[in-house]
């Protein structure tokens, strides 16, 4: 039976993309992992493979289609066998189902039901469960599951719709399936806000007011869109509260100047970003209960320091994560943040590389923002906004005036994850690492 090849959640965030380039043409033999086109979401382009073998039978989506939705039927594929006159001129309209499998995307037609063969009761040979309903599963996994006796019953789906594919029934044998079923469950969803989000004046009730005056309508992107949608919500569902602090940076300068030159013969110029995401990493294993995310019902509190450093690229912004920062010395931090952000730019990072983290970093020092409040990024519990470092006078613990360079910093925290003392403790322990940067060295 022919088979649909659907469009893919590249990304859990994902509800529709473009399908940018098809790497194969109809009549093309394709095999399990074979690349079949390249699919633009709201952060990157990216590869999607094939699940199953078979001949494209045919393309349905013309390539630089934008805003097809996941789920979408995108080509047919063929069974050996099979040919185009197997595949129906018409077909119903599918049933959107939300999706947070990963790239899988094969879903096969429904089969016509013969009224005289309804009688007896349906086995999960013949396709569908004992209750009589539909067992979804690729051709191949079907002929996998046949081959080790497997009962498709008892096996879990990951594709679409809960969909088997070969990757559910290759690694298991006939006493596993059971197990394997019962242990899958299903992915937590965060709490959502009823009714509908306010998003202010309609386009047309825009365009009345500025009749007769000359502006540049802007087309929004996938990734504006995405912002839009993410920074709303959250302002609106996370309750956000305010912390701030000024740090002193003349200690961390001298240090940092003189890391710098020892650091040169090796290509490796430090910055005081480095130096911030290092403070931080280091803060969250001090205070490890604001090392933490909203996960709908309950918190998660992580082991590893995971932080995002918000990116800014043209229309909008990444928030690549580096992982175990709290291990990894300051030149490995400066290197990877270095990577992370040049491929931001050109698009180029996985799903993997900028989702994640309990804590995420906003420096706009460099564009000489005294201090400012940033949006916290669901489900991160904290954001720190960076300002830039000025000469200002201080008064020191003796009552003298001096001047030091001072950084102003506010944390924006989730009250649902962290309360006022905690995130004044995390606060503290900041600016205590950036003010004795040596010690981040310990």
């Amino acid at each position: 039976m022919p088979t649909e090849i659907l469009m893919p959640a590249l990304s859990p965030t994902m509800e529709e993309g473009t399908l940018a380039k098809w790497l194969v043409k109809e009549g093309d033999t394709v095999s399990s992992g074979d690349l079949l086109a390249e699919i633009e979401t709201d952060k990157a382009t990216m590869e999607f493979e094939a699940v199953d073998d078979g001949t494209i039978g045919k393309l349905l989506i013309e390539a630089g289609t934008e805003g097809v939705k996941v789920n979408t039927p995108i080509a047919v594929l063929l069974e050996e066998g099979e040919n185009v006159d197997d595949i129906a001129e018409t077909s119903a309209p599918q049933e959107e189902a939300p999706s947070t499998a990963a790239p899988a995307a094969v879903t096969e037609k429904a089969e016509p039901v013969d009224e005289k063969d309804a009688t007896p009761a349906p086995t999960p040979a013949a396709g569908k469960n004992t209750q009589g309903e539909r067992i979804f599963a690729s051709p191949l996994a079907r002929r996998i599951a046949a081959q080790k006796g497997l009962d498709l019953e008892d096996v879990k789906g990951s594709g679409p719709r809960g969909r088997i594919v070969k990757a559910d029934v290759e690694g298991l044998s006939k006493s596993d399936a059971p197990k394997a079923a019962a242990a899958q469950t299903e992915p937590a969803t965060a709490a959502k806000s009823g009714g509908s989000m306010p998003t202010g004046p309609s386009a047309d009730t825009v365009v009345k007011m500025y009749e007769g005056r000359d502006y540049k309508e802007i087309k929004l992107d996938g990734m504006r869109k995405i912002i839009a949608t993410r920074l709303t919500e959250a302002k609106q569902t996370v309750p956000h509260f305010y912390l701030r602090r000024d740090i002193q940076l003349d200690a961390l300068m001298a240090f940092r100047a003189e890391l710098n030159k020892q650091l040169e013969p090796r290509g490796v110029k430090l910055s005081v970003n480095d130096f911030i995401i290092k403070a931080c990493a280091l803060a969250l294993q001090q205070v490890p209960e604001a090392n933490a995310v909203w996960a709908g019902d309950r918190i998660f509190q992580l082991t590893a320091s995971d932080v995002a450093v918000a990116v800014a690229i043209e229309g909008g912004l990444f928030t690549p994560v580096l992982k175990d920062a709290h291990q990894k010395p300051l030149s490995a931090l400066s290197a990877e943040m270095k990577d992370l952000a040049s491929r931001a730019r050109d698009r180029k990072l996985s799903p993997q590389e900028y989702q994640g983290g309990s804590f995420a970093i906003s420096n706009l020092g460099m564009f000489g923002i005294d201090n400012f409040d940033a949006v916290i990024n669901p489900p991160h519990a904290a954001i720190l906004a960076v300002g830039a470092g000025m000469k200002k006078p201080v008064v020191g613990k003796d009552g003298e005036l001096a001047v030091a360079t001072v950084m102003s910093v506010t944390l924006s925290v989730d009250h649902r994850v962290i309360d006022g003392a905690l995130g004044a403790e995390l606060l503290g322990a900041i600016k205590d690492n950036l003010e004795a940067p040596m010690t981040m060295l310990a």
